[in-house]
């Protein structure tokens, strides 16, 4: 079993091995001409080991041990070319596109962003703003109107505006009317599509305008005015009495009642129960739960946030709902990066920031690769086009182009034979543009995304070769798919289809598993609700069959009497305790309160100890099977290749 767990182990690690030099990472063993360099080693031997890991000549020599059995293993399933079954070769490289985007993802967008999104949620900002409303897809002149609009604005606050005067006067937020364009206290992450807004927020100097910012809304100007530590969060309770035009004093004065009752050491939950008129937090003791900031009113969560321990609770304070008294249950602060990361990660997936860090990842490989195209290829390629290119049946030519439309780095090259199949298969993208009717801003859009897609498998191409840890993992992986497959065509499957072999190995351990003492007995389960009957029934039952039991006191109308048969070992069955060992013998009655039963047990005989046979002992029989047929395979796989060990770098590992 050991063994079986340390294959699936393999199969599964993550290797992130430290690239060196050859030099630097001598070859501590090979298996036939394979080599296992030394940095492999003692990564998985202390991966595997963790803190036992203590690199011990014995230690060492049985995982070194260990680790030639699995690659004598591998190399057997190479050269049964395992590798070029096509079920197999699909696996891999679905797992290694999955890996890939999220690696290059992860790695190079994901984690960035993260860091960004903690570090804003750090604080909360007092921001206003200015909005000009432009949709994203607005024509050129319709945006370009916009831009000049916003530009005025900010020109008339340079020469000395009020800033919440204009908001009110020509912003296209419906609530500058009523606020001047004062937003308030916020915090990161800002609503899809304002990231740019949020990146403004958290880095523009205080009191000075910036921008103009263009998010999914349209082009803003920004002005901050604080920041301060992020609230977090509050989990708390209120008391809440209604204001009533007709008795604002009354009101106020029963508040106050409550108040001075509560500083006395009346129950806050017991009070809020009786009095509190929010109907959905009354029956809850007042209980709100968390919030955080611009969940409710600026008044009550002033006062919320104002309390400093749990358990306080606030002077009645009045907001356009009523009076309320607050009471703090628990605040929770900002956590640590570990902890927030999972949270965040969601969100910024989510937005549209990560699709805009993607695009400029893709443009950051464009010019790290020296991406250099042919535009006039491009340019004769849409100039040929008529309106069927916007439509289903345009058909890329049978013969596809060789001309080169672009180059990646030194040996990545795309043709216009490559782009035109890339056409057809985008089909539902060509004949969307469709609308627009202009066939050359339809090829030069449909070849900017497939420039982007190429860059993207050409960064993919370089991952083994730029991230020693990628490239690791991808032969980890690739090894245990190898050995999963040759050890279940070699032993496993053998194992369970051998019959006679498996018969005759079970002779030479016969005797290994056996049974202990048992009975055969009879389980009986009796309504309750003829407990008063209990003594007649037990008293029979000890000396009749069960099927004479279930006769004598059993009706087609009300059957009172169950059983079930089960041969049980001693041992392990608690039943059996207290109880006399012999035939005839009954349990003491328990109780069942779920099924409404009453339930004892019956020795109808006794078993004495005997082997299992092999149907009896299947499971493990199989199991050992597998271990001789594995240690088996493992000897003819010594004899089969060479391993070599190089004895100067094992001794140089001993600490």
């Amino acid at each position: 079993m050991a063994k079986r767990y340390f294959i699936l182990l393999l199969a599964v690690a993550a290797f992130t091995l430290a690239g060196r030099a050859q030099q630097d990472d001598p070859v501590l063993f090979t298996v036939e001409k394979t080599p296992v360099h030394q940095s492999e080693f003692v990564y998985i031997y202390s991966k595997t080991n963790g803190k036992d890991a203590d690199f011990s000549r014995k230690s060492l020599e049985e995982y070194l041990d260990l680790y030639i059995k699995f690659k004598l293993k591998v190399q057997k399933a190479r050269d049964m070319k395992l590798d070029t079954i096509p079920q197999l070769k699909n696996e891999l490289a679905g797992y290694r596109r999955q890996l890939a985007d999220s690696y290059l993802l992860d790695k190079e967008v994901t984690e960035k962003l993260l860091q960004e999104a903690y570090e804003h949620i750090q604080q909360d900002v007092d921001i206003s703003h200015i909005l000009v409303a432009v949709k994203e897809d607005a024509s050129a002149a319709d945006t370009l109107a916009a831009y000049q609009k916003i530009m005025d604005v900010k020109k008339q606050l340079a020469g000395g505006g009020d800033f919440a005067k204009l908001a009110k006067e020509v912003s296209d937020d419906k609530s500058a009317a009523q606020n001047g364009g004062h937003i308030g206290y916020v915090t990161a992450l800002f609503p899809n599509g304002f990231y740019e807004l949020e990146k403004a927020a958290y880095s523009a100097p205080l009191n000075k305008v910036a921008g103009p910012v263009r998010t999914s809304a349209g082009y803003h100007l920004l002005l901050v005015h604080a920041r301060r530590p992020a609230r977090g969060e509050i989990e708390a309770a209120h008391i809440l009495l209604r204001s009533k035009d007709a008795e604002p004093d009354a009101v106020k004065k029963r508040i106050e009642s409550i108040y001075a009752s509560l500083k006395a050491g009346a129950d806050f939950e017991a009070v809020a129960k009786e009095l509190s008129e929010d109907g959905n937090t009354a029956s809850k003791g007042g209980y709100i739960g968390f919030f955080g900031i611009n969940k409710y009113s600026r008044p009550f969560e002033d006062a919320a946030f104002a309390l400093e321990n749990d358990g306080d609770f606030s002077k009645p304070f009045q907001t356009d709902v009523g009076w309320h008294i607050v009471r703090r249950i628990s605040r929770r602060g900002i956590q640590p990066y570990n902890i927030e990361k999972s949270r965040l990660e969601g969100q910024v997936k989510r937005d549209l920031r990560f699709e805009e860090a993607r695009n400029a990842l893709v443009e950051r490989i464009k010019k790290e690769s020296n991406l250099k195209e042919y535009p006039k290829v491009l340019d004769a390629f849409a100039s040929a086009q008529t309106d069927t290119f916007l439509t289903f049946r345009w058909k890329a030519p049978e013969k596809p182009s060789g001309e080169l439309l672009f180059e990646i780095g030194k040996d990545y090259k795309v043709t216009l034979g490559d782009f035109t199949d890339y056409l057809e298969r985008s089909s539902r993208q060509r004949i969307r543009r469709g609308r627009e009717a202009d066939i050359k801003a339809a090829v030069q859009e449909l070849y900017d995304a497939f420039v982007d897609e190429s860059i993207m498998k050409y960064e993919e191409k370089q991952l083994e070769a730029k991230y020693p840890d990628f490239k690791a993992l991808m032969r980890e992986y690739e090894e245990g798919i190898l050995l999963f497959e040759a050890t279940k065509m070699l032993v496993w499957d053998k194992a369970a289809q051998d019959s006679v072999g498996l018969a005759e190995f079970y002779k030479t351990i016969e005797g290994k598993y056996r049974w202990e003492e048992r009975a055969t007995t009879s389980i009986y389960k009796m309504q309750d609700k003829y407990k008063d009957r209990l003594d007649e029934v037990r008293s029979y039952a000890a000396t009749h069959t069960p099927q004479e039991a279930l006769a004598k006191f059993n009706t087609e109308e009300d059957p009172m009497l169950r059983f079930e048969s089960k041969t049980l070992e001693r041992s392990i069955y608690p039943d059996f305790r207290g109880m006399e060992w012999k035939a005839g013998a009954l349990s003491q009655t328990e109780p069942d309160p779920r099924s409404h039963t009453l339930k004892f047990n019956k020795i109808e005989k006794t078993i004495p100890p005997a082997n299992k046979t092999l149907d009896e002992a299947r499971g493990y029989a199989v199991a050992d099977y597998q271990d001789y047929l594995e240690g088996k395979w493992v000897e003819s796989l010594r004899k089969e290749y060479s391993v070599k060990v190089n004895h100067k770098v094992f001794d140089s590992l001993v600490k």
